[in-house]
């Protein structure tokens, strides 16, 4: 996906509000994610963009995780 609201980010990953909204700032601060605050009606919005760098990392990521998966 291009993008994910914080709700939907919070049911797949099983964390709760603060350590999400934790690990979104630091993900935020190293340059992988870009977090916009809007309103949806009236009621607040936050989605979270993966950026280019972020889309490289999680390749680069998985494509490690592949090769340990493969090792053992």
């Amino acid at each position: 996906v291009e993008s994910a609201d914080f709700l939907y980010l919070q049911r797949e990953t099983g964390l709760s509000k603060g350590n999400l909204s934790s690990h979104l700032t630091r993900l935020e601060e190293g340059g992988y994610v870009t977090i916009e605050k809007t309103y949806r009606g009236k009621l607040p919005l936050t989605i979270c963009h993966l950026t280019q760098t972020g889309q490289k990392a999680f390749k680069n990521y998985r494509k490690h995780l592949k090769k340990v998966i493969e090792i053992t």
